[in-house]
């Protein structure tokens, strides 16, 4: 009697582990496929808090200058060209990651978006102060790196800006308020938190 074969593997493990694709959901680029990395951690900001978020925004940003300092996919960054902001900076650590991001950018001609490769908190504390009109922050969940990061997104954070932050639990009043900071909006979706933030009065 031949050996029993092995099992094998379920197929959906496998299909997770697969790269896949997100969307462009707004402005000139609506509908742009944008390719997601098997990497660990890497974390798209879902559909329905990425529409909700522009909607918080009011859709256009004709003029704005915008720096997103834990890129990723690109997705919350090259929303928000597509939306007319006219200076995108996208700061992503993953050489790979950041690569992609910029032969996205080559690809749609978007000539107002900028990748630089590395840290995105060592970035902003290059840059001036008070001179982004929306900070985008959604950094790794598990690396301890939301107060330096909200720190560093206030310090260039225009007076009559506005900074998003996406974490795993909602950030309150008081928690804020040690970083300059206060609320404006907030949304649960899944396991995610969406806040939108201002400076302090």
């Amino acid at each position: 009697m031949p050996a029993p074969r092995p099992a094998r593997a379920p197929a959906a493990s496998a299909t997770a582990r697969a790269p896949h694709d997100i969307r462009i959901i707004g402005g000139q680029w609506k509908r742009t496929r944008l390719p997601v990395a098997d990497r660990p951690g890497l974390r798209p900001t879902p559909d329905r808090v990425r529409e909700t978020l522009f909607n918080w925004l009011g859709q256009d940003l004709t003029g704005w200058r915008c720096l997103d300092m834990f890129a990723g996919t690109g997705a919350l960054g090259l929303e928000a060209a597509s939306r007319g902001a006219a200076e995108v900076l996208l700061c992503e650590l993953d050489p790979a990651l950041a690569a992609q991001i910029a032969r996205l950018a080559e690809r749609l001609q978007a000539r107002q978006v900028r990748v630089q490769r590395g840290d995105g908190i060592a970035l902003a504390a290059r840059l001036a102060p008070a001179g982004m009109d929306l900070v985008l922050l959604d950094p790794p969940f598990d690396a301890g790196l939301f107060d330096a990061a909200l720190d560093a997104a206030q310090r260039v954070l225009a007076p009559r800006g506005r900074l998003y932050l996406e974490a795993p639990e909602p950030w309150r009043d008081e928690r804020l308020a040690a970083h300059g900071l206060a609320p404006l909006r907030h949304l649960k979706a899944g396991a995610v938190h969406a806040h939108l933030l201002e400076r302090l009065a």
